[in-house]
């Protein structure tokens, strides 16, 4: 019996059992992938993740195997290549944000949150959790674990059986599938990381400490219009061959590149806010709410929606109802609003007409970008 079972060991659920572990709570994580794994996301973390990596002694880890500093922020539309200060993070944070590779970030949280003091199951994936008195009984293809506590931190892009996953919905021409590749000698300055914007996606430039990432979220009718274009390269490359058509800046960053490993894809990709609290069941990370892909804050916003759940559960408040409803309330105050802004962003990227008239407004006040910014979350305390 654990105090706490959290199932996925990303960030946000790493993040918990690390920070439940230090506060002396026995705690379980469930995790179903191997590590090291790749994730299809483009690796910014904000500095005002800092206090955080700082309170779980992973400071100086981070700092070693994340990329430079993203001082400037920009956009790359058509022809349009602008640019702009980034926001700078108020103090104790550091100013500036920096870009990792998943595969090593997240290997890192996990192995601190064993390090803490939780007991790590990997691979392991729960298939059914049932309540029993004082608690769960949370069930894998061969073992069982109990809890008082379970915690659903395994994101929100893949279907499963578990009431906190998505069910597998009919496919729709809007709907937003993900591409990442990891790119060497590309000619993108170190500190720049731009939302590039193109005809049906968008997607974003950024470096980390060995090359830059690409990562973008396309829809489906327009990958089928580029595969049917191009179809005798793979999907990645038929979606970044669209992309360099509608973009010179994107063209010209990449343009003496080579790309470092596969294409990964995963979706669709449908952000929003969803349930808090489901079945008994706590949710967070991606899993409970996620902003677009566009505005790069999805490591941050799940590592800081699971802080505000463990507050919320280490304060014992008298039910876990309750606790629900403290967490999701602060959960709202703190990303609700960039949720929505995520979601104009995103979709100004996506259509050809918005961008042009956007890209004019930001031509005359280049601040815009800065402000746009700010409106991510980039810069909030």
């Amino acid at each position: 019996m654990f105090d706490a079972l959290v199932i996925g060991g990303g960030p946000a659920g790493a993040t918990a059992a690390a920070l439940l572990a230090q506060a002396g709570w026995t705690v379980a994580v469930a995790e179903k992938s191997r590590f090291p794994r790749d994730k299809v996301c483009g690796g910014f973390l904000a500095p005002t993740c800092a206090p955080l990596l700082e309170k779980l002694g992973l400071s100086e880890s981070f700092a070693r195997m994340a990329g430079p500093e993203i001082r400037r922020v920009g956009l790359f539309a058509g022809d349009a290549r602008l640019t702009a200060d980034m926001p700078r993070a108020p103090a104790p944070c550091p100013a500036h944000g920096r870009a990792v590779r998943r595969e090593q970030f997240d290997a890192m949280l996990l192995e601190r949150a064993r390090a803490c003091g939780a007991t790590v199951y990997q691979p392991l994936s729960i298939v059914r959790i049932e309540k029993e008195r004082g608690g769960f009984l949370c069930f894998a293809r061969e073992e069982r674990v109990r809890a008082r506590v379970v915690i659903a931190a395994h994101g929100s892009w893949m279907p499963g059986p578990l009431a906190t996953q998505p069910r597998r919905a009919a496919a729709r021409g809007s709907d937003l599938l993900a591409f990442k590749a990891h790119f060497r000698d590309a000619a993108l300055p170190a500190d720049l990381m731009p939302l590039v914007a193109f005809p049906g996606g968008y997607g974003g430039i950024v470096n980390t400490d060995d090359g830059c990432t690409l990562s973008l979220c396309v829809r489906r009718d327009m990958l089928k219009a580029c595969r049917s274009r191009y179809p005798r390269i793979e999907a990645g490359d038929a979606v970044l061959a669209h992309i360099a058509n509608a973009c010179s800046a994107l063209r010209d960053a990449l343009g003496g590149a080579r790309r470092a490993g596969p294409w990964l894809a995963t979706g669709p990709v449908r952000p929003g806010v969803r349930p808090f609290f489901i079945d008994g069941v706590f949710v967070t990370g991606n899993a409970a709410g996620e902003a677009h892909p566009a505005i790069a804050e999805g490591i941050g916003m799940a590592m800081q929606s699971a802080v505000m759940l463990c507050r919320t559960l280490v304060a014992r408040p008298r039910s876990d109802r309750e606790a629900a409803s403290d967490y999701e309330q602060r959960w709202r105050a703190r990303f609700g609003f960039r949720v929505t802004a995520s979601a104009l962003i995103a979709q100004t990227a996506m259509r050809p007409w918005a961008i042009e008239l956007s890209e004019r407004l930001m031509r005359r006040v280049p601040l815009l970008l800065t402000y746009f910014a700010e409106l991510s979350g980039k810069a909030a305390a």
